[in-house]
Order: structure tokens, then sequence, then C-alpha cells
């Protein structure tokens, strides 16, 4: 079919959401993400000539531009609709430059949202390339390269190969191995709490102690409590000395931003920070719903930013009073205010339209994708309605010198939370009527001991939260670097929390030995300010590259000359090779350790390493039952003599067997609780919290 125009975009199904909304004049083509790029083999800067980079095709591509070049001879005129940011304007660049276009024409067209207005209201107003943009994200691409190109190959040749080291991989990498620290070196220290129930009639209430004389009191030790129960007649009354209530307000959050999604998609929807980005992704590029046939549900989800438009708010505005009342629409909604260093090019994260509620296309929507969704239309309604109102009440009760204070509240008003609520919810806790100078009795009083617990390891919400508040990284390099530092393991994550690897810990500190700016937060957050001065074209990108290398050229000279070869030992597995006879070590792999011949090369013998637990295989009644990984990591339960055995379990087999049917018992674990069940029949024991 004759077309017009051409729209180039990234992806199939944003091509296919946008074609629906044009006419028969335009086609629409993707060119699956980035077609040029620096060379993988070699550095790929000119260090003699500007640090210009040396891009090539990237490997696959041909036929891809082949294609591209086929519909851009036959087009009266071509449009470039990457992703409205640095990337997407890189990549708008490179077409351009393939395509051989003509950089007068305004052919550059962006939209934050996939909808038939924005898309249509962009290919009317097409600007010219952004040369800022493009020198921002040419600077970091870079910046980037010559950091990996010049450490990498210094940890190759002096730890193992295969390692690779980048400015904020480097960074987040530090935290982790610092914090894990900080949990080492950590001494508890002992204090106690007082704990009182009160009766007033036949109400009782909690409160707790406070201090003495009216002076706050810290117990940090089991006499401290003592010489406090001394003073006090537990027999008699307590007078009520003070009594404050007050409302308090709870402000909404903010609509969000890729950061505060990632944290939030963690802690409500138990979401990696990958998976949200990957379903963001989808719902961004338009999902099909029913005739109306695909629509982008999410305006874009790499953002800083915390701005809305004032469409979006009216629209909120008319859904809330609709859905609510008048009571719950914010009459002037506060205006968010941007972090320092936010980039302001699009919006915050926001549904294209209010009015699609997450009930109403649930049955287009695949169950991951009704999450998020329910998740982004709910917060962005929130961010536009008034506070939630708490009526609250604090009470002094005092005897003999010693003070303990009650808190007491109840939600008066629900405001935001008619549609939101918080990760940690607030429950009524309410105080029974008290004035001051009634009395109470003591029904019970609970001395607890308590030890001071060390910082918790870092979660992939809480790293991103620390890598946003100190500037480092910007909205689309979380994701990726917490899969690289995984993926090169340097980090484990267990129990959803960040660990380093022996491996992670050697490489750390060779970096922060050879080259402390790269792993300083500092620096690397000036890095980026630098990055957005390019943007906002008040540096030359050049000239950040430069100011950066020539310290950088010496720390790298000093570290190949000074830099000793890292031995990582082995341990002694234990037993002996069954192909040679020589001990077996423990060896540190790519991916973790494993059992390998020490008399390599000449044996190449490997086995890996598994977690027994001591069960008798149900099945061959001869091996043991082992813990074993999935392709994509998730753990199973397999026999060890496999494949001789094809035992294997999704459930922990506990040893025991079914007193109704004979078959083996397994665990199941849910967040809460974990519970003993039959692997064959509906027998089922008490759960375990």
């Amino acid at each position: 079919m004759a077309f017009k125009y051409l729209v180039i975009v990234e992806s199939p199904a944003k091509a296919k959401t946008i074609e629906k909304y044009l006419g028969r004049n335009y086609k629409v083509v993707a060119s699956l993400g980035h077609v040029r790029d620096l060379p993988k083999s070699r550095m790929g800067v000119d260090f003699e000539n500007d640090y210009q980079p040396d891009y090539i095709t990237i490997r696959g591509k041909g036929p891809v531009i082949k294609e591209l070049k086929k519909h851009a001879k036959k087009a009266e005129k071509v449009f470039l609709a990457a992703d409205p940011d640095r990337e997407g304007e890189a990549i708008a660049w490179h077409l351009s430059f393939l395509l051989d276009l003509n950089n007068e024409e305004e052919n550059r067209v962006v939209f934050n949202e996939i909808t038939k207005d924005a898309v249509k209201n962009a290919l009317k107003n097409p600007r010219h390339l952004d040369e800022n943009l493009i020198d921002a994200q040419q600077a970091r691409r870079v910046l980037d390269r010559i950091v990996g190109y010049h450490i990498s190959p210094l940890l190759w040749k002096k730890v193992k190969r295969g390692l690779s080291a980048g400015r904020v991989q480097s960074v987040a990498l530090k935290m982790i191995c610092d914090r894990e620290k900080e949990i080492k070196d950590f001494k508890p220290e002992e204090y106690w709490s007082l704990e009182a129930n009160f009766l007033k009639k036949r109400s009782k209430f909690k409160a707790n102690y406070y201090g003495l004389n009216g002076k706050k009191a810290e117990l940090p030790n089991n006499e401290a409590v003592q010489a406090v129960l001394e003073k006090l007649d537990q027999s008699g009354e307590f007078d009520v000395k003070k009594v404050v209530r007050k409302e308090r307000r709870r402000n909404p959050h903010p609509a969000f931003t890729t950061s505060s999604l990632q944290q939030e998609a963690a802690g409500k929807i138990n979401f990696r920070t990958r998976k949200t980005m990957m379903v963001a992704q989808q719902l961004y590029e338009g999902i099909s719903l029913g005739r109306g046939g695909a629509v982008g549900l999410i305006t874009y989800m790499r953002t800083d930013s915390t701005r809305l438009s004032e469409t979006a708010k009216a629209e909120a505005n008319e859904l809330i009073v609709s859905e609510f009342g008048e009571e719950y629409a914010a009459s002037k909604p506060k205006k968010q205010q941007n972090k320092s260093g936010a980039q302001d090019a699009h919006e915050a994260i926001r549904p294209t339209s209010a009015s699609r509620k997450p009930e109403d296309i649930k049955q287009y929507l695949s169950k991951d994708q009704y999450k998020l969704y329910q998740l982004i239309w709910s917060r962005f309604i929130a961010s536009q309605m008034k506070p939630a109102v708490y009526d609250t009440m604090r009470v002094d009760i005092e005897q003999n010198d010693v003070m303990f204070r009650a808190n007491g509240s109840k939600v008066k008003f629900k405001g935001y939370q008619m549609v939101y609520s918080e990760s940690k919810k607030e429950k009524d806790n309410m105080l029974p009527e008290l004035e001051e100078g009634d009395s109470v009795k003591l029904d019970s009083l609970e001395p607890n001991q308590h030890f001071t617990q060390p910082p918790a390891r870092y979660s992939e919400a809480t790293l991103i939260k620390t890598l946003e508040e100190n500037g480092v990284g910007r909205p689309s390099t979380y994701a990726p670097t917490l899969e690289t530092i995984q993926r090169r393991y340097y980090v484990t994550l267990k129990n959803k929390r960040f660990e380093p690897t022996e491996l992670g810990d050697i490489v750390n500190q060779i970096i922060g030995e050879f080259f402390p700016n790269i792993v300083d937060v500092n620096f690397t957050a000036d890095m980026e300010k630098d990055l957005d001065a390019i943007e906002e074209g008040k540096k030359e990108w050049i000239e950040v590259i430069d100011q950066f290398y020539r310290p950088f050229k010496e720390e790298v000279t000093r570290a190949e000359k000074e830099l000793e070869e890292v031995e990582i030992e082995d341990e002694p597995a234990g037993f002996d090779c069954e192909k040679c006879g020589s001990p077996m070590v423990i060896k540190m792999g790519r991916y973790g350790k494993f059992y390998a011949c020490s008399n390599f090369p000449d044996c190449r013998n490997t086995k890996p390493i598994v977690k027994k637990l001591g069960v008798t295989c149900p099945k061959c009644k001869k091996g043991e039952v082992v813990e074993r990984k999935s392709k994509k990591s998730r753990i199973f339960y397999g026999c060890e003599h496999y494949p001789d055995c094809d035992f294997t379990s999704w459930d922990k087999p506990i040893g025991r067997d079914c007193p109704k049917c004979d078959h083996y018992l397994v665990e199941k674990n849910t967040k809460k609780q974990s519970q003993v069940k039959c692997s064959n029949c509906d027998y089922e024991e008490a759960p375990q919290k």
C-alpha cells in the first residue's frame, strides 16, 4: 500500500499502537532499539581527536536498516519518533545519519504518552534534533566506555576474566560492601522498655515509660528498670497529668517517578526492579482493549519529574468529584517540587486517562499488568485528593514522679486514602475518654530487654532509593545496574537483600584503592550534574570528558604498575576426584562456587555444589534430595542421582510420609507462614507462623 509519511519508533508494539491512530498516508515501522553503537571489540574513542566516538552499525541490524532505507526512499517525509529522553534522541540521531536525512528539516517528534491526541499533535509539531540532548547521551556513552574499557582489562589481568567495572555499578557495589562492613563491625547495645497496661473503668489501654520528673529518660539496663519499679506503688492509683488533643494531616505522595515506582512496586506487589520496568514498558507501548484496539495506558515510564499537566489534573479532579464527592478533591492541588537535578522534560508516570479505571479494563490485562496499572492509577488519583485527617490524643500519666505516655489516633477524614494506602497501614488506636486530673489503675507492667540492631542490608528498593537520594545514576540506569552486579556475581540476593560475594569484595577493594573517584558518591553525583549541564547547553561535552579523563588516565597508569595479581585461594573440598584421584577444591566461578579437580588442566572434572536436605529420595530410596536451581533461578528439589533418578519437586520434602496415603510430605511456604502438606492427597498439618 502506498504511503506518504514514514514514522520510525523503537519497538513493534509501539509501532502497532501508533499506526492505529494514523491514516493510510502513514507507515509506522520499528528500528528494534539502537542501530549504531561503539564497537565491542575495542575502545572506539579517538583520544587524539577530541574523544570522538567511532560508531559502527550494530551486528545483526543490517536487514533492519536495509528495510528502513527502502521505506525511507518511498516516503515524502520521515519522522523519527523514538522515546522522549536522551537515549531516544540519540537513536533518532543515528537513524538520521544512516538514512541520510536532512538535518535542516524538522523531523523529530516526541510524545509523553501514546494516545491518539498526543501522537497526532506531535506529528503536527515536529522539531529539529536536539543537539544538546544528543551530546549529553554521547558524553555518558563515551564516559562509561572510558571507565569500563580501562578498568575491566585490569581486573581480567589481575583477578579473573569476564569481570567488568562501570561508573554507577561500582558505586552501587561499594554501597553494598560498606553496608556489609557496618553489619560485621556492629556491636549491639542493650536497652530496656517498660510497657504499662492501665484501666479506666472497663477500658484497657497501653502506655510506655517516658521518664522521671517530666523529663525523658532511657532505660539502659535492668538496674535502671528496677529503680523505676521501686518508685512505683503498683496497687495505687496513677494520675492523668496532661491530655493533648490535636488534628494531624497526612498529605498524599506525588505521582510516581521511575525510582519511586520501582520502590513501591517492590513493597506493595512484590515486583523485582527489572519486572517493574518490563511491565511498565508494555503499558506505555500499548495494550489491546478489545474492539478499541491497542492504546498506551500510561505516560513515559523513565522520568524523575513529578510534574503533571493541567489537563491531567482537571481530568483527575472530575473523576474524584464524581466518584467520591467534592469534599475529596483538592481544590488547589499541591504543586509538586522536583528534586534538585531532576530532569523536567516530561511528566510523572500517570495513566493516560484518569477515567480508565483499573477494574474496567482488568479483562484485557495480564495479572502483572493489572497490578502495576492499578498501582500507577491509584497513586495518581490520590495525588490530586485532599489529605487524610487524624484526631490524635496524647496522655501523660504519673505516679511518684514516674511518667508514662500513651498515644492514640483515629481517622477523622480518609481523604486520599480512599484510593491509596501507604505500605505501612495506620490502624486506629483509640484511647478511652480521659481528662486532666483523672485517676487510672495499673493492670500490669511488662519490662522487656532489647538490643540495638545493625543496619539492614539493601534490598533492590532501598538501594535505588539511596542511589537516587545521592544523585547517582538516572531513571534508566537503575534496573540494568542492579542486574549487572548480580550477573557478574559481585553480589547475591538472599532473602531479597544484597550480600557482596568474595569476588565483589575484591573488585570493590581494587577500584576503591586505585580509582577512588569512580566509587566516590559525590564525584559520581557531580558527573551527573555535568551531564545535565550539557543537556541544558551550559557545558561542552568534550570539555567535561577531558576534565575527567586526564586525572583518570594517571590513575590507570599507576594501577597498571602497582596492582599485583590477586589470588583467590581454592578451598579444599574434602574429597578426591573420582576421575584421577587428585584432591577436589572449591573454586570461584562467574556464577558462584563449584567443585573442580586440583589437577587442572590435566583433569577438567567439575561438579556443582549442591545443598543436601538430609532426606532420602522418595522415588529411588537410594540417593539424597538436594536443592537445585532452574534456568530462571527458581529453587526446586531433586535426587542427587539425576539423571538416573528423575525425582523433582517445587516444594521441599521433609522426610516424613503422609499418615493418610503414605506419599511424601512437603513444606509449602507463603509470605507469612509455612505449612506441611501431602504431595498427593488433601492431608495438611497446622501452619507454622
